[in-house]
């Protein structure tokens, strides 16, 4: 019997270790407000972490080292009773196989996050049905991330999850808040979304693979190889902007991106045709023309 009740528990972990996607640090920072001492910020962060750690977003199994590291910067700017009004930075990372390094994959700040939240009011994500403008926000950047991540390893890997995530944008219309519309400017969720799933944005999608799979993993074998691929995957970013210049997805790569690709092309090995990269880079992102004069 205590053979059987210690299986029993093993595989109750290993089922709760499979089930769990994320590992997700969710910081309420509410210093804005001049109140931080109050209990319902760290009830918020708590219930956050909670709730995006573990709620299975998807039937795929994840073991505990293939969890997506993320993280999301709640600042909360007001609030009255329980209407709160502030921002969210959503950022995502990978490791890069065959080495100890990570990469970062999404760095998003939403500044369109207004939300009702009670104290110990129970979190859950529903697929049909719209509960609360703070579980279609966060419920959507888990999908975002799930669907980035998943296409920095196969190519086009992330369409379900965009595709859920676009499930979240058209129930959280019926919420009325900011960021649900095409009418919400041109850094909002549905555009984010709407983009991500357009053909016009397809090289996006394409450049997440080749930057990072045929990329930066094959790297610790074949240096120039990788550096090859990754310039392959910034002219792929070229052609996106030349049909739509200065695009979200452009600008959402960069701010990830800017600061690593200046260090692959910084040292070691040069590729053939440095000046015709550098002279990409300048074309789609002239704003990290500093970064740019470091490569070689």
């Amino acid at each position: 019997m205590r053979k059987l009740l210690t299986f029993i528990l093993v595989f109750s972990g290993l089922q709760l270790s499979t089930a769990q996607q994320l590992n997700c640090e969710i910081i309420v920072n509410a210093e804005q407000t001049g109140q931080t001492n109050l209990s319902v910020f760290k009830t918020l962060e708590r219930a956050l972490n909670e709730f995006v750690n573990q709620t299975t977003w998807t039937d795929r199994n994840f073991q505990n080292h293939e969890r997506i590291n993320c993280s999301m910067f709640i600042t909360i700017n007001s609030f009255e009773g329980e209407s709160f009004n502030g921002t969210i930075q959503v950022q995502s990372s990978r490791p890069v196989y065959g080495t100890s390094m990570i990469t970062p994959v999404f760095n998003f700040n939403d500044e369109q996050f207004g939300f009702s939240y009670r104290e110990y009011q129970p979190l859950n994500y529903s697929q049909n049905n719209y509960t609360s403008n703070l579980i279609s926000v966060v419920s959507f950047y888990v999908y975002t991330i799930l669907g980035m991540d998943a296409d920095t390893f196969a190519l086009d890997g992330g369409t379900e999850y965009y595709e859920e995530a676009n499930r979240i944008v058209t129930n959280a219309q019926q919420g009325n808040s900011q960021g649900w519309r095409g009418s919400d400017g041109q850094r909002s969720r549905f555009r984010l979304n709407a983009d991500l799933l357009a053909n016009t944005y397809a090289e996006y999608r394409t450049a997440l693979y080749k930057y990072h799979r045929l990329g930066l993993d094959v790297m610790h074998e074949d240096v120039l190889s990788g550096k090859n691929a990754i310039a392959e995957a910034l002219n792929d970013l070229e052609v996106m902007n030349n049909r739509r210049n200065n695009s979200l997805l452009l600008r959402t790569f960069l701010d990830a991106k800017a600061e690593e690709v200046t260090s692959v092309y910084s040292g070691g090995a040069p590729i053939e045709n440095s000046a015709e990269l550098i002279e990409t880079l300048n074309s789609i992102a002239p704003r990290y023309a500093r970064n740019w004069r470091n490569i070689q």
